[in-house]
């Protein structure tokens, strides 16, 4: 006698078939789930998803920055040097979009962390300079960029 004998299945958890618990049937609804995010995957660009990616990262680390019960400047850093890591890849429409709402959130980190609230010395991250489509009068961007918005 093996020592699976004779013990139950865990509550809710399906009994193993005969060739294991990776052997069940799936429903028609199921399978036709399967299917359709088999199709969605094999139409998603790799492009794309670095983008999507990128646009949550900016959105994120803009509220590290911007929102006083939420700020992390630790985490806004991390965000920005990910960023500045990604975009190279993208296409160049995606970059120069990309980059310019990077700038307005290097500025308003480096006033931020000017504010003593920052890392050590204050500094904004690696190139962090304002560049081209900062805000003037250092106001926060009316909006962050995302795919398919100009």
């Amino acid at each position: 006698m093996s020592d699976t004998e004779g013990t139950e299945p865990e509550a809710g958890q399906p009994a193993p078939g005969p060739g294991g618990p990776g052997d069940e049937q799936l429903s028609p609804e199921q399978e036709q789930m399967l299917r359709e995010m088999e199709e969605q995957m094999r139409s998603v660009r790799v492009q794309d998803l670095v983008a999507q990616s990128v646009v949550s990262i900016l959105n994120l680390s803009y509220r590290r920055i911007a929102k006083e019960d939420e700020r992390d400047l630790e985490q806004a850093r991390v965000g920005i040097e990910a960023i500045r890591g990604m975009v190279d890849v993208l296409d160049a429409d995606s970059q120069r979009e990309i980059k310019n709402a990077l700038s307005q959130i290097q500025v308003l980190y480096a006033q931020a962390a000017g504010e003593g609230e920052g890392p050590a010395g204050g500094a904004a991250p690696e190139g962090g300079a304002p560049g081209p489509g900062a805000s003037p009068g250092g106001q926060p961007p009316p909006r962050l960029w995302t795919p398919g918005s100009d």
